[in-house]
């Protein structure tokens, strides 16, 4: 339990303070990690809120890293439950 909160607060810390690919380097080893690390998808949703821009790619989406971070925990999930030897 205390490593899931320091990896949430280290996650938060590098959305506030490193560059965005830090971000989601540390989001999906947390989200292949941890069962479901909801916090990523909410720590994304602060990143948008505050870093995001609408933009003529991806159908003007403002939220894309929430969504993108949304999409790849179901997929994840779904993947690990699917493998055998992740039990």
């Amino acid at each position: 339990m205390m490593f899931r909160i320091l990896a949430s607060v280290l996650l938060l810390f590098s959305i506030l303070f490193m560059p965005f690919w830090v971000s989601v380097i540390l989001a999906l080893g947390a989200m292949i990690y941890f069962n479901v690390f909801w916090e990523a998808i909410f720590l994304f949703l602060l990143s948008d809120l505050l870093y995001g821009v609408k933009g003529g790619k991806f159908f003007s989406i403002i939220f894309l890293s929430f969504v993108v971070s949304a999409v790849v925990l179901v997929l994840l999930e779904f993947t690990k439950r699917k493998l055998k030897f992740y039990k």
